[in-house]
């Protein structure tokens, strides 16, 4: 009887975070344009290095490379790539999505991005859609939406998932020059999880120049199926450059 309980409850939500994940797609392309001419108000491209440790492959590091247009302070489009490496594997991992600011006067957002993951080792690859609709104001913020997933496995059927996604932060500094604080979430800008894959990241962005930004993120993660009891997993120090014209 629970078995049959949970699966009903299973499908219940899985039919529910479809039900959203379309509604978030629909408000996304029938958002009112305040505007048919579009300019360019901001550019953005950055670099990433993140060496780790993790209790898998011991050390590793990954290498990424973004950018972003956005027009009419409103709407924005971005991409990037990734490129994990350890000694007995390695990953490549793909990003694009789009934004767009739902209230010209206050930080609502919608979002849809698309991100690949394949293990070649492991014959393993992912297709991830993730709608989502986000607060993100200058000191806090959340964001909360479907995590659609394709995955397959060596020759074996694709694996269809429909888990929530979120994000929550809270920044205890944000100016300019300089911003400090704290993110917890279940994806990040090139991959995305279940309840049992988390991050935890004390963040921060100095202002270089005009111009030119250096983040750095402390990061403690966890990639298990336990949620928030399952053993830790691994540390990473990302250190980026983020141009901005």
């Amino acid at each position: 009887m629970n078995t049959v309980m949970r699966g009903a409850l299973r499908c219940k939500l899985r039919r529910s975070l479809i039900g959203i994940s379309g509604l978030i797609v629909l408000l996304f392309f029938v958002s009112p344009l305040y505007s048919f001419d579009f300019s360019i108000s901001r550019k953005k491209a950055g670099i990433e290095l993140t060496p780790e440790y993790n209790r898998t492959y011991s050390s590793c590091l990954t290498l990424s490379a973004s950018g972003s247009l956005e027009f009419n302070e409103r709407y924005s489009v971005q991409g990037g790539l990734s490129l994990w490496t350890a000694s007995a594997a390695y990953e490549l991992d793909v990003s694009a999505g789009l934004a767009a600011k739902l209230i010209r006067r206050a930080p609502l957002y919608l979002y849809l991005s698309y991100m690949f993951n394949t293990l070649p080792e492991y014959e393993t690859n992912s297709h991830t859609v993730l709608p989502l609709i986000g607060f993100k104001g200058k000191y806090a913020g959340i964001t909360l939406g479907p995590n659609l997933r394709f995955s397959s496995f060596f020759d074996e059927p694709v694996i269809f998932e429909s888990i929530l996604a979120f994000e929550g932060y809270v920044n205890f500094y944000n100016s300019e020059e300089f911003r400090i604080g704290l993110r917890c979430a279940n994806f990040n800008d090139y991959a995305a999880g279940n309840f049992g894959v988390y991050y935890l990241s004390l963040n921060s962005r100095v202002g270089i120049t005009k111009l030119l930004s250096l983040t750095n993120d402390l990061e403690l993660y966890q990639t298990g199926s336990a949620g928030l009891s399952s053993v830790f997993y691994g540390v990473a120090y990302k250190a980026g450059l983020i141009f901005t014209w």
